[in-house]
């Protein structure tokens, strides 16, 4: 069966850090895409990062780039989000997901392109 179980999430003050974690089982990290995506109160989810199993290339949203890493560890199945510098705009409920294929630039955000997605982990970042 497969299963993404995100974790790590919490309160924290702005210009601190968090490290989200993505466990996945009943498949490998190696051969399909993570990708984080977050949904704030009152707005839609958005994608913040995607890391590609071939090539590890990885995308961005344009306001966590420079700010939060995305990275993979192949022996615990796992993909982390690194978030460093935090802002309150970062608050929201993040969620991780397995695309169905490897996606470019103009696709890794969008939903419909996963077909699996784990329980949210909240983020606070107080001011």
């Amino acid at each position: 069966e497969v299963q993404l179980q995100a974790s790590g999430g919490g309160l924290v003050q702005a210009g601190g850090s968090l490290r989200l974690s993505c466990a996945a089982s009943g498949f490998s990290v190696n051969r399909y895409p993570i990708a984080w995506f977050r949904q704030a109160p009152g707005k839609e989810r958005e994608g913040v990062s995607y890391f590609s199993f071939a090539g590890g290339n990885t995308y961005y949203l344009g306001s966590v780039k420079g700010r939060f890493t995305i990275s993979r560890d192949t022996a615990k199945n796992t993909v982390y989000l690194q978030m460093n510098s935090l802002i309150p705009e970062d608050t929201a409920v993040y969620y991780c997901a397995r695309a169905q294929r490897r996606l470019l630039t103009n696709l890794w955000a969008l939903s419909d392109e996963y077909d699996y997605w784990g329980r949210g982990t909240e983020v606070t970042v107080s001011s």
